[in-house]
C-alpha cells in the first residue's frame, strides 16, 4: 500500500465532517418524545382537574334540583313493623332506630341531555369538561343514607355525580416518536382512560314533611 493511500485513510478516519448531522438524528426523536410528552401530559394533568372541579360543580346542583334519575322516590316511607309493634310516629328521624324508614335500593342512570337537571349541569360545567365529553359521559346515583331525613319527609338520598366512559385523548405521535428514539416493543396507547372521579353531597332537604 502506497504511502499516499495510508495517508488517505488515515485522513478519512479522522475526518469529523457529518458527525453532527448523525447525532442530531439520533437526539433529535429523543427530544421530540421528551417535548411533546410534557405537552400531552400537561394538558392531560389540566384536564384531570378541570373535570375534578366540573364534577364538584355538578354535584352542587344536583343536590338542589329533581333527579336526573327516573323512579328515585320523593317521600320517605315507612319501614317494616314488627307484629304487635306501635309503629313509630311521622316525623320519627330515620337515623332514631332500625326499619323506622324504608330503605330503596340505589338508583344510577347515565346523564340524558333531555333531563332538565342534567341539561342545567352540561351548560354550566361543559366549559371546562374535555372537549370529547358530552352529557352521557355522567353518571347519577341516588342512595338511601339513614342519617339523613324522617318518617313521611321528602327523600333525602346521597347524590354521586362520576364521570364514566372517558379518555384523553393524545395529539401527538409518541408511539412513532418513542420508535424512532430505539425503544423496541413499546405500546405507548393514543388514549388513556380517565381515573375513577366522583363527588357525592347529601341532597337539600327543603321541605317540611308531614308530622301527621
Amino acid at each position: 500500500m502506497s504511502g499516499r493511500t495510508t495517508y488517505s485513510i488515515r485522513q478519512f478516519a479522522r475526518d469529523m465532517h457529518g458527525t453532527t448531522l448523525v447525532e442530531l438524528a439520533i437526539v433529535l426523536p429523543i427530544f421530540l418524545l421528551i417535548f411533546f410528552g410534557l405537552i400531552d401530559f400537561g394538558r392531560m394533568g389540566a384536564e384531570y382537574v378541570m373535570a375534578e372541579k366540573a364534577m364538584q360543580r355538578a354535584a352542587r346542583i344536583a343536590a338542589v334540583r329533581p333527579p336526573a334519575c327516573a323512579d328515585v322516590p320523593t317521600a320517605i316511607s315507612r319501614g317494616t313493623v314488627p307484629p304487635n309493634t306501635v309503629p313509630p310516629r311521622f316525623g320519627t328521624l330515620c337515623s332514631a332506630g332500625a326499619n323506622i324508614c324504608a330503605a330503596p335500593a340505589p338508583i344510577t342512570c347515565t346523564g340524558n341531555a333531555a333531563d332538565p337537571t342534567t341539561s342545567e349541569i352540561w351548560a354550566s360545567i361543559s366549559g371546562i369538561m374535555p372537549t370529547t365529553s358530552t352529557p352521557a359521559n355522567l353518571s347519577f346515583t341516588y342512595e338511601y343514607d339513614p342519617a339523613l331525613g324522617f318518617l313521611g319527609g321528602p327523600y333525602v338520598p346521597v347524590i354521586t355525580v362520576e364521570i364514566q366512559n372517558l379518555n384523553f385523548q393524545f395529539t401527538s405521535p409518541l408511539g412513532g416518536l418513542a420508535t424512532l428514539a430505539g425503544a423496541t416493543g413499546n405500546n405507548l396507547p393514543g388514549t388513556l382512560q380517565f381515573p375513577t372521579m366522583s363527588v357525592s353531597l347529601p341532597a337539600e332537604d327543603l321541605a317540611l314533611g308531614n308530622n301527621g
